[in-house]
């Protein structure tokens, strides 16, 4: 029994401009990573490989940040593209601090 996704002719492309888009949504969804997220991306046949410019919320650990970050990154490239993503190289690109809380007199 075949199924009928393998009896359909043709092929899907997805441009880099979307999964830089995908990519960028998906790094907000990350604990500590502020919303400014640039990300170019490299699509070649079925994988995309992935630069992401990463603004973190300060004092988050950084270590810990990028790598959820990297991780949910292929995760969810992966999931909403169907591309692998082989690498994703990750720059902190700033450490945003907390805003002042006003006082109240």
């Amino acid at each position: 029994m075949t199924s009928a996704a393998a009896e359909l002719p043709g092929a899907t492309t997805i441009d880099e401009r979307a999964v830089r888009r995908i990519a960028a949504r998906a790094a907000t969804e990350v604990a500590g990573v502020e919303p400014d997220v640039q990300v170019s991306a490299q699509v070649v046949g079925a994988g995309a490989t992935l630069h992401v410019r990463l603004p973190i919320r300060y004092p988050m650990p950084v270590a810990r940040v990028t790598s959820e970050c990297r991780a949910h990154l292929i995760a969810r490239t992966e999931e909403l593209t169907g591309m692998t993503v082989p690498r994703v190289d990750i720059e902190v690109s700033a450490m945003v601090p907390d805003p002042p809380q006003r006082r109240v007199r």
